[in-house]
């Protein structure tokens, strides 16, 4: 699976959640600019370098309503926003129902800690 996928995915998504998925991919493409992005059990997943067990930072899944933007380590990401929330294992994620809920500063913020607490 490619980053051709994921477009392909975010494409069949209803419209308000089509705009919260690129609107995301956007921001995520930025920071992780030799990030993988590959579909991963049904949605867009990306991770750091393209090999078997590479490692996962990010990803986004559609629901009904609403978009969940995760992070794998995110429970060890700083959050002043107070918007993250803690999941299974060290994840974190929010739930977005409009595009503008995205804060680009905020999503890059909390990408690039994630990104470093994988190569420190």
């Amino acid at each position: 699976m490619t980053s051709a996928d994921i477009t392909a995915h975010l494409n069949g998504l209803d419209g308000p959640l089509r705009d919260i998925g690129e609107r995301a991919r956007h921001v995520i493409d930025s920071v992780l600019p030799d990030g993988s992005g590959a579909m991963w059990h049904g949605h867009p997943a990306w991770s750091l370098g393209d090999k078997p067990g590479r490692t996962p930072v990010c990803l986004l899944k559609a629901h009904t309503s609403y978009v969940t933007f995760g992070l794998w380590r995110g429970q060890d990401v700083p959050d002043p926003s107070g918007r993250l929330v803690a999941g299974a294992r060290r994840m974190a994620s929010v739930k977005l129902g409009r595009a503008d809920e995205i804060d680009p500063d905020l999503f890059s913020a909390w990408l690039r800690h994630a990104v470093a607490l994988e190569t420190t």
